[in-house]
């Protein structure tokens, strides 16, 4: 420390260099994260003697903020333990139907408990705390039980806090952290509707969640950004706060046993009132056709601060020892499902996945609590500070963006989608990880994934589910992007239509599955071994390529219209598939033109918009002929070019493919002549299926396979 600098002007500075270091820092150490495991080792911890652990519980006894439809509130398991084979336990059941029986108007004992630890040989030391409820209900599980922690390290030397980290929903998801917070100011607590997963909040909007700097005030998180993903490039990733940050949020009822929880007869002092609020609660996600748009957001409700503590709280909890919890050895209850819709060629599997956090003095950030900084930057910050912190290692991300796949009004009607935010969290679930990981402003983000395959899914309320296959390298090149650059769409359920992939009697050896929309693009691009299944909107037109082991391609029209379910068999891949495609597509094209042109000329009106008239080709203006002639004359060639190259023929397909794209040419240039007479969606479709065209006649003349 400067000699002429006081300790909160030094902590001040530190906070401005480190906010700065934020915009430049590099894709391998802010994408990486960091796995429980996979940091450099630490120093060991010992307890803090129980005068000064105290001291610096009551110092830092954070105020928790609820939401006001939260039913489970921070309280004393203990009140709840019985002896089971000799040790102390406390039962899901008897935790649930006690604490609903024990509200009444008042929360029942509440209740934080503190654990505090010091680094061997440093002058680091943390002092955590730890708040149980009764109870879990979220979007993406639900359990007995469930603990949250605030991690406060505090440099003991200079009696200045170094960094927060609150606890988020497991080890996959950012937690949110802040380094160097103001040490003259009590930490903050957002906690999370039904899920309780805890938001910092450290600047001047006391109940407010503010992941970015709003009217020169800090954001409540340091955490670091994905650069390189497009508009994520300046987004702090950690869970945050969705609700507050402006998301729908669809809450699950809990089953057990076939029926909603508040219907057990283990539980006859639950009711469904008890439970999140049937505003903000779905029965199911499939139960939806459509995605919500009518949930609250978030407001506060009940305050909690540390008794004695001057502030306007509404409750005052009471600080007690962790030690005075550790007779108990287990928090037990009966599992509870969670329907997991995966999109397959066959059906729709059903898979079930839960977690619970378990017994805080058996999980190593319990006397390791650095293990729990999942930001590498605040990682390397202590490193560079203590010796005792190792350095961060990268560990393997998997990223997706999720979005709503939706008709694109620029279009043709039905024949054309756009991608747009969802405005609604998601959940995700690697299936080869035990966790359903919620999205935040519609990202999902999953550390230290191990290398190699593994099957993405993403379920939404309301809409149909999304799933494929991700390959993770175990290597520093940053995130691996699901989806399209990182974006995933899905679609709402009642304009879904399931595109299945037959691969069975191809010859081929199919690695690769991409769908395209003529104006959204690339929708979908996903590894391929074997019959597979997308779901796409009904109201585009789609290209559907597949890709061989000898990277040969193939490429399929397909115009989903009121079809619930398409079927693309056999998939080939060479010139012949192509060659079918070129002369799909431009069938397709000229039959629309033509038609445009009928019903302009069955209107009042004598002469199409920007038109001098004209007849032959179905109608219409010359130039609208011109288009339709000329689309005409490539579906021809193309065709041509299908039969030769089936036939075994692969120089005289050239020959055909090579006049395709001089008509193709020609097509252009009737294009432009005609698009002052057309609708000008239809002419933007056109000019879309033009550029794919000429992609698909360079892929065709270059393939090898017939």
């Amino acid at each position: 420390m400067s000699d002429n600098m006081s300790p909160d002007s030094e902590a001040e500075m530190r906070r401005r260099r480190f906010l700065a270091s934020l915009a430049g820092t590099g894709v391998a150490s802010s994408l990486a994260g960091c796995s429980l495991l996979e940091a450099e080792s630490d120093a060991s911890t010992t307890s803090l003697a129980d005068d000064q652990a105290r001291e610096l519980a009551e110092r830092f006894a954070p105020t928790l903020y609820f939401d006001e439809a939260e039913p489970w509130l921070p309280t004393d398991p203990r009140d709840y333990e019985t002896t089971r084979d000799g040790e102390s336990v406390v039962d899901g059941f008897a935790a649930f139907d006690g604490y609903t029986e024990a509200y009444d108007e008042e929360p029942p004992s509440p209740t934080l408990f503190y654990h505090a630890v010091s680094y061997e040989e440093s002058s680091l030391a943390v002092v955590q705390f730890w708040y149980y409820s009764a109870f879990d209900q979220f979007t993406t599980n639900f359990h007995w039980h469930d603990w949250e922690v605030l991690h406060v390290f505090v440099d003991t030397d200079t009696d200045e806090p170094q960094l927060y980290v609150a606890s988020s929903h497991s080890g996959r998801v950012p937690n949110n952290e802040f380094l160097d917070p103001d040490p003259e100011r009590t930490p903050r607590i957002l906690s999370e509707l039904g899920s309780h997963s805890s938001a910092l909040s450290v600047n001047d909007a006391e109940d407010q969640f503010d992941r970015l700097p709003l009217d020169g005030d800090l954001a409540d998180i340091t955490n670091s950004a994905l650069e390189g993903l497009g508009d994520l490039a300046e987004l702090p990733i950690a869970y945050g706060l969705p609700r507050d940050e402006g998301s729908r949020l669809p809450y699950v009822v809990p089953e057990l046993d076939g029926q909603p929880v508040y219907d057990h007869d283990r539980l006859p002092a639950v009711e469904r009132e008890d439970l999140v609020a049937e505003e903000l609660t779905v029965r199911s996600f499939d139960a939806l056709d459509s995605l919500p748009t009518d949930l609250p957001e978030r407001e506060t409700g009940l305050v909690f601060a540390h008794e004695g503590r001057d502030e306007d709280a509404d409750v005052e909890y009471e600080l007690v020892p962790s030690a005075d919890a550790e007779h108990i050895t287990a928090f037990t209850g009966p599992q509870l499902s969670f329907e997991f819709a995966v999109p397959q060629f066959a059906e729709d599997a059903i898979a079930s996945h839960i977690s619970t956090a378990g017994v805080p003095w058996e999980q190593p950030r319990y006397d390791a609590p650095a293990a729990d900084i999942s930001d590498p930057n605040h990682r390397a910050a202590l490193a560079e500070r203590y010796d005792a912190i190792g350095d961060a290692a990268a560990a393997n991300t998997v990223v997706a963006d999720v979005a709503a796949a939706v008709s694109n009004d620029d279009a043709p009607d039905g024949e054309g989608v756009a991608t747009e935010s969802l405005g609604l969290e998601a959940v995700a679930l690697l299936e080869s990880e035990p966790d359903a990981l919620p999205t935040f402003r519609g990202l999902a983000v999953s550390r230290g994934v191990p290398e190699g395959d593994h099957r993405l899914t993403v379920n939404a309320a309301g809409a149909a589910p999304h799933a494929e296959t991700v390959s993770v390298a175990d290597d520093d090149d940053g995130p691996t992007a699901a989806g399209v650059e990182g974006k995933v769409p899905l679609v709402a359920r009642e304009s879904a239509t399931k595109l299945e992939v037959d691969t069975e009697g191809t010859d081929a050896e199919l690695t690769d599955l991409a769908v395209e929309d003529d104006f959204a693009g690339r929708l979908y691009d996903a590894p391929l071994s074997g019959p597979d299944a997308v779901y796409v909107h009904r109201g585009g037109a789609y290209t559907t390529e597949v890709r061989d082991a000898d990277d040969e391609v193939g490429a399929f029209r397909t115009n989903p219209g009121e079809e619930s379910r398409v079927r693309i068999e056999e998939p080939r891949t060479g010139k012949t598939p192509l060659a079918e495609y070129l002369a799909d597509v431009a069938a397709e094209t000229s039959a629309a033109v033509a038609a445009a042109a009928d019903d302009d000329d069955d209107s009042d009106d004598d002469t199409p918009s920007g038109g001098a008239g004209g007849d032959g080709g179905g109608g219409g203006s010359a130039g609208v002929e011109g288009l339709v002639n000329a689309l005409n004359a490539v579906a021809e060639a193309a065709r041509r070019a299908a039969e030769r190259a089936d036939a075994g023929n692969g120089e005289g397909a050239n020959r055909s493919l090579e006049t395709v794209q001089q008509r193709l040419e020609t097509v252009a240039s009737r294009l432009e002549e005609a698009r002052g007479e057309l609708p000008e969606s239809l002419g933007r479709a056109v000019g879309h299926r033009l550029e794919q065209s000429r992609r698909r006649s360079e892929q065709a003349r270059a393939a090898e396979k017939l």
